[in-house]
C-alpha cells in the first residue's frame, strides 16, 4: 500500500509519518510511527497507540541531528537518548531533516525567550494549607478550561481542512462541466459546501477569540502573582544582606575587643560548680545514647552497646563525656580561661587582622587535547613530562603541602587533650582532612624549582607559621616545617613517585610526617596514601584516594589504623569511605572512626568488643559495641564561584596572594605561576618553558663539575656527587635548617 505524500514542513506544522528505528542487533530496524509537535519528537508502534501509549520522546531543544547517508540519520541529546532512524527514500529523509531543524530552531528560541523573560509558570508555595489547596484547584480548573478551548480549536481546524478540501474539489469539478443541465446542480452543491466552510470558519474565529480573551485575562493574574513573588524575593535578599552585614560587624567587633566580659575573668567563677555540674550531667545522658548498627566495614562491625552502660556511675564515664559530648564547649572555655590567665602573655594592643583575598581571576576556557600530549609519556615519571599550564593550577607543590594545615584546629584541640587516645583521634582526623581539598582539584600543581621556598605566616590569625623548601630536583623532594603557639610542631619530608598508565595516573607519596606535642611530648608519625587520577583519555577527570595509614604514637605505643576504601562501581558502601580503629600498645581497641575523606569524620567510644562470624573472605570479623558517634571533623564549604576558580578552598585562594617581605625564592614570586593566575596562559607557557630549560642547563653544569671533580683523586673527597636515592641528603637537611633559623 502506497503511503500518502507528506507535505512540505513549515515552522508551525505538526509533522507525522513512518520511519524505521534501530532497536537491537536481533530485530534490526523496525517500522514506527513518529510525531513531531511542539519541539518534541515522539514515536509509537502504530497510529492507534497515539491516544494511550508513547514509546519514547526526545526534546529537540537540546538534541543534535546528524545525517549518516542518503537515508539514515541520528538524533541524540547528549548520550541519554539516541535514535538511529532510516527513511524510505532520500527525499523523505530530507523532509524529516527539514522539519526537525525547523522544530529545533523554534524550540531553542522559545526556551531562550522563556529564560530571558522569566515567565515560567511559578511554583505555588501556599502560605497555609487551605489557601494553597484553593489556589491549586483554581489553577487546575483554568488549565482544564484552556485545554478544552485548545481541543475546540483543533476540532475546528480539522473541519476547516475537510470542508476546504471538499470545496476545492467541487470548484474543480465545476470548471470541467460543459452541459448546462448539470450546472445548476453543481452550483447548488458548491454553494452548500461554501456555506459549511463559512460556518466552520466563523466557529474557528469565535473559538480563537474566546481562547485569546481567556488567556489574556489569566495571563494578567499570573503576571501579577509572579511580580508579587519577585518583590518578596527581593525583600528576602535585602534582609539576608542586612543580616550578613550585621554578622560581619559583630565579628569585627568581637575581634577588636580587648577586654573580656567579667563573667569569664572573675576568679569566683569556679565557685559556681553546682550549675555546671548539672549541665555536665545532662550532657552525659545525651552522650550515652545508643544507636543502630553502622554500615559493615571490611575488618569490623559496630553495634549498639549494652544498655547496662547507662547505669554506670558518673565518675566512671565522666572521661567519656568530656571526650565526646562537651568537646566544643570545653575548648571554648579553655581558650577564654587561657586568655584571662595573668601568666599567659597579653599583647599591649590588638592590631587589626589582615584581610585576605576571597577571589582570583576566573579560569579561562581554553581547549587542549590531553591525549595528544600524554600518549608519548606512558611509563614516564610525572616530574619528567613537559606539561603546559593548561593542565596546571596556579599553585606550586609547596603551596599544596601547606594546604594540609587548612584544618589546623584539629591539632589545636589535640594539644589540649589530656588523654593520648583522644589525642590520637584528633590526629587521625587531621590526617584524613588533608585530602578533602583534592576531591575536585584535577589540576596539577607547578613543580617547584630547586631551592624554591614558600612561607605561610598565619601567626596572628591562626597561631601557626609554616615554611616549605624544594631540597632536591631529581628525585623531587620537599621539606615542610610548621609550628604553633598552641603547642604542636609538624614536619614532613615528601617526595613523589608517579606513573602514567594510559587510563589513570598514580601518585605515590614517599616520606613520613611527624607531629610532636610539647605539653605531653607525644610524638606521632604517619605516611600518605596513593592518589589516583582517573579518565585521563576519555571522560571527566576524577580523583580517588586509596590505601592504608598507620598513625603511631612513639611515646605510648598507641596506634590508629585507617583504611581508605577505593571506589568500586559494585560496592554498596558510600564512595570515598574511610574507617579506622584506635588501639593502645596492648592492641585493645578504644575508639572507632568512620566517615568520608571529602566530607566528615566521626568517632565512637568502644565499650566492648567480641569476635563475630567469618566474613566473605573467611576472615573473622570483630564486633565493637560503641556509644553514639560524635562528629570530630567536617569539611568547610567551598567559596562562592569555586568552580570557576580551580575549586580552590578559602585558604588556597590566599596562598598565592602577593605579600611584602617574603624571600626572593618564595613561590609567590614565580612569574609563570603569576601569569597563569592572571589568565595569560600563552605567556605563562613560554615563561614556564624558559625557567625549566634554565634549571636543566644549571643541572647539567653541576653534573659536569661533579664529573670533573671525580676525575681528580685529590678533589674526589672534597666534591662528591649528590646521592641519587629518594632520601633527602644531609646537606639538604642542613640547608633547610639554616633557612628555618633565618625565618623563625
Amino acid at each position: 500500500m502506497s503511503e500518502p505524500k507528506s507535505p512540505t514542513p513549515t515552522p508551525g506544522d505538526t509533522y507525522k509519518g513512518w520511519l524505521f528505528k534501530w532497536t537491537n542487533y536481533i530485530k534490526g530496524y523496525q517500522r514506527r510511527w513518529f510525531v513531531l509537535s511542539n519541539g518534541l519528537l515522539s514515536y509509537y508502534r502504530t497510529q492507534a497507540e497515539m491516544g494511550h501509549t508513547c514509546r519514547g520522546t526526545i526534546n529537540l531543544a537540546t538534541a543534535n541531528i546528524a545525517v549518516e547517508d542518503s537515508c539514515n540519520f541520528v538524533i541524540s541529546n547528549g548520550g541519554a537518548q539516541t535514535y538511529h532512524l532510516k527513511a524510505s527514500s532520500e527525499v523523505e529523509r530530507q523532509r524529516w531533516i527539514t522539519a526537525l531543524e525547523l522544530a529545533k530552531a523554534k524550540a531553542v528560541q522559545m526556551q531562550a525567550e522563556s529564560d530571558d523573560s522569566g515567565d515560567d509558570f511559578p511554583a505555588v508555595s501556599p502560605n497555609s494549607g487551605q489557601g494553597g489547596d484553593c489556589r491549586n484547584t483554581e489553577i487546575q480548573s483554568t488549565l482544564r478550561t484552556l485545554n478544552s478551548k485548545v481541543e475546540d480549536l483543533a476540532t475546528c481546524n480539522d473541519l476547516i481542512v475537510k470542508h476546504g478540501s471538499a470545496l476545492q474539489r467541487s470548484l474543480s469539478e465545476l470548471e470541467g462541466l460543459r452541459v448546462a443541465v448539470d450546472m445548476g446542480e453543481k452550483v447548488k452543491q458548491v454553494t452548500e459546501r461554501a456555506t459549511l466552510f463559512r460556518i466552520t470558519s466563523n466557529a474557528m474565529i469565535n473559538a480563537c477569540r474566546d481562547f485569546l480573551s481567556m488567556a489574556q485575562s489569566h495571563s494578567k493574574r499570573w503576571q501579577k502573582a509572579l511580580q508579587t513573588e519577585r518583590e518578596q524575593r527581593i525583600r528576602l535578599e535585602e534582609t539576608l544582606e542586612q543580616l550578613a552585614k550585621q554578622h560581619n560587624h559583630l565579628e569585627r567587633a568581637f575581634r577588636g575587643a580587648t577586654v573580656l566580659p567579667p563573667s569569664f575573668s572573675n576568679p569566683a567563677l569556679g565557685n559556681k560548680g553546682g550549675v555546671s555540674g548539672k549541665a555536665d550531667a545532662s550532657d552525659e545522658d545525651d552522650d550515652n545514647e545508643f544507636f543502630d548498627a553502622m554500615e559493615e566495614p571490611a575488618e569490623f562491625i559496630t553495634v549498639p552497646a549494652d544498655p547496662k552502660y547507662h547505669r554506670r556511675s558518673g565518675s566512671n564515664i565522666s572521661g567519656i563525656s568530656s571526650e565526646t559530648g562537651t568537646d566544643d564547649q570545653s575548648v571554648n572555655f579553655d581558650e577564654l580561661s587561657l586568655a584571662s590567665n595573668p601568666e599567659s602573655p597579653q599583647p599591649l594592643e590588638l592590631e587589626p587582622v589582615r584581610q585576605r583575598r576571597t577571589r582570583i581571576p576566573d579560569k579561562p576556557n581554553y581547549y587542549l587535547n590531553l591525549w595528544s600530549i600524554m600518549k608519548n609519556c606512558i611509563g614516564k615519571e610525572l616530574s619528567k613530562i613537559p606539561m603546559p599550564v593548561n593542565f596546571n593550577e596556579p599553585l606550586s607543590m609547596l603551596q599544596r603541602l601547606s594546604e594540609d594545615l587548612e584544618y589546623y584546629e584539629l591539632l589545636d584541640k589535640a594539644a589540649k587533650s589530656h588523654s593520648s587516645l583522644e589525642q590520637m583521634c584528633y590526629v587521625a582526623a587531621f590526617t584524613v582532612s588533608s585530602y578533602s581539598t583534592t576531591v575536585h582539584r584535577t589540576g596539577k600543581p607547578f613543580n617547584p624549582l630547586l631551592g624554591e621556598t614558600f612561607e605561610l605566616d598565619r601567626h596572628r590569625e591562626c597561631g601557626y607559621r609554616s615554611l616549605c623548601e624544594q631540597v632536591s630536583h631529581h628525585p623531587p623532594a620537599a621539606a615542610h616545617h610548621a609550628f604553633s603557639e598552641k603547642g604542636w610542631t609538624l614536619r614532613q619530608e615528601i617526595t613523589l613517585a608517579s606513573k602514567f598508565r594510559g587510563k589513570y595516573l598514580s601518585i605515590m607519596p614517599l616520606g613520613s610526617i611527624q607531629c610532636i606535642f610539647e605539653k605531653s611530648n607525644n610524638h606521632y608519625s604517619w605516611k600518605k596514601v596513593t592518589t589516583t587520577v582517573h579518565n585521563i583519555i576519555v571522560g571527566k577527570l576524577w580523583i580517588d584516594q586509596s590505601g592504608e595509614i598507620d598513625v603511631v604514637n612513639h611515646k605510648t605505643g598507641d596506634r590508629c589504623h585507617l583504611k581508605f576504601a577505593p571506589y568500586s562501581y559494585f560496592s554498596r558502601d558510600v564512595p570515598r569511605k574511610v574507617t579506622g580503629v584506635v588501639t593502645d600498645k596492648d592492641g585493645k581497641a578504644h575508639y572507632v572512626l568512620s566517615g568520608t575523606w571529602d566530607e566528615k569524620m566521626e568517632f565512637s567510644k568502644i565499650m566492648q568488643s567480641s569476635k563475630g562470624e567469618n566474613g566473605t573472605e573467611g576472615k573473622q570479623r570483630t564486633v565493637y559495641q560503641t556509644l553514639k558517634a560524635k562528629e570530630i571533623w567536617r569539611k568547610n564549604p567551598l567559596p562562592e564561584g569555586a568552580e570557576n576558580m580551580y575549586y580552590f578552598s578559602s585558604l588556597a585562594l590566599t596562598l598565592n596572594e602577593p605579600e611584602e617581605g617574603v624571600a626572593p625564592t618564595d613561590s609567590r614570586r614565580r612569574p609563570d605561576q603569576r601569569l597563569m593566575e592572571e589568565g595569560h596562559w600563552d605567556e605563562a607557557n613560554a615563561e614556564k618553558q624558559r625557567l625549566e630549560e634554565k634549571q636543566r642547563s644549571t643541572r647539567r653544569e653541576r653534573e659536569r663539575e661533579a664529573v670533573k671533580a671525580a676525575s681528580s683523586p685529590e678533589e674526589a673527597d672534597a666534591k662528591e656527587p649528590a646521592p641519587a636515592s629518594s632520601e633527602i641528603s644531609d646537606e639538604s637537611k642542613y640547608h633547610f635548617t639554616v633557612l628555618y633559623k633565618v625565618y623563625f
